[in-house]
């Protein structure tokens, strides 16, 4: 049975308000904030992660969180404890915990995927603690849909 006394209003979020950074000057990636412990009132980070042509992450890994990607444009390879597999538009990925791993751009473009991680495990923090960066025109048609309009 559905309250009605209560009312909850959902976190809307566009581009122009997403935070983007860098998290170190030597990252050929950038992390575009979504949705963090802060404006989610919960433990989780949804991001958009933009990679350069060549770019990739750092190997990393988390102890308790659950990363996922889905891939919104361009190619990669996801490794993770060794296992290499090539990853596309449309394609998702899931990173157990303690899963050491790296996401690469392999194509003649940007890869743009859209990564959760729950909980967040300082992540949100460690991104916000980079060199804030902002989108350029090619981002913008990516995350508008732009570069899918077919003119007739």
């Amino acid at each position: 049975m559905v309250n009605e006394t209560q009312c909850v209003i959902p976190v809307i979020q566009s581009p122009q308000d997403y935070q983007v950074f860098r998290i170190s000057p030597e990252d050929t990636n950038r992390l575009a904030i979504v949705f963090e412990p802060n404006n989610a009132n919960m433990s989780l980070t949804f991001c958009v992660e933009i990679f350069d042509v060549g770019g990739k992450t750092p190997p990393n890994r988390h102890q308790l969180a659950v990363e996922m990607f889905f891939v919104l444009k361009g190619e990669g390879l996801a490794t993770c404890d060794g296992k290499t597999v090539p990853i596309k538009a449309g394609d998702s990925l899931l990173v157990p915990p303690t899963g050491i791993h790296v996401i690469e751009n392999v194509g003649k473009d940007r890869l743009y995927a859209l990564c959760i991680m729950i909980p967040n495990e300082d992540f949100a923090e460690l991104i916000k603690s980079g060199i804030p960066e902002s989108f350029d025109a090619e981002d913008l048609a990516v995350l508008g849909r732009l570069d899918t309009l077919v003119s007739h």
